[in-house]
């Protein structure tokens, strides 16, 4: 059971009503985050305007969802890796890809797995990464600018993330049917 409110159009804060009403477009319904979220109008606001400008970065359906599954994993998100195994499904990203990044096996596809190898970097060092990690990312095919665009979607994932662990959101109940725990949670 949620600890926080889970706001609707009735009892949202005015300046949330407009990006309740966007969440409804958008997703044909009003997910649990965002409901939680609209008791921050400014955090609702943020996080749309990030999860909008990750999507718009150079990368494809499958690296979006390396990026963003693997720092939910790595933050043991109990909503958001159900969350985003539907949305990875929706996106028609592999099954073998989503499993892989659910069981925390190795990825299908090497240059993948540079990517989530180096976005687990940049959660666990805070973004202190090595020349090393750089080097094996570059290595991989990827340049400066996906840098920045992993440091994005790891923006809009600690909003969330963090969010959904004070708030305890319960899982939308199109997404529970992939409920998810860590196998072996640290």
């Amino acid at each position: 059971m949620s600890r926080f409110t889970l706001h609707d159009k009735n009892s949202a804060p005015e300046a949330a009503l407009p990006l309740i009403e966007k969440s409804e477009k958008g997703f044909g319904r009003l997910p649990g985050l965002h409901a939680v979220m609209a008791e921050a109008p400014a955090l609702l606001d943020g996080y749309q305007v990030l999860h909008g400008l990750f999507q718009q970065t150079s990368f494809n359906a499958e690296e979006l969802t390396v990026v963003w599954q693997t720092i939910n994993v790595e933050h043991e998100c109990h909503y958001c890796v159900p969350a985003h195994t539907g949305i990875a499904k929706m996106m028609k990203v592999s099954d073998e890809i989503i499993d892989a990044l659910r069981n925390e096996t190795p990825l299908p596809d090497s240059k993948l797995e540079a990517l989530r190898t180096f976005t687990l970097a940049m959660v666990r060092e805070r973004g202190n990464v090595s020349e090393a990690d750089l080097d094996a990312f570059f290595a991989a095919g990827y340049g400066q600018r996906q840098v920045l665009e992993v440091i994005l979607g790891l923006a809009q994932k600690v909003m969330s993330n963090y969010t959904n662990h004070v708030a305890q959101t319960p899982v939308d109940s199109v997404f529970e049917q992939y409920r998810w725990e860590r196998a072996n949670s640290r």
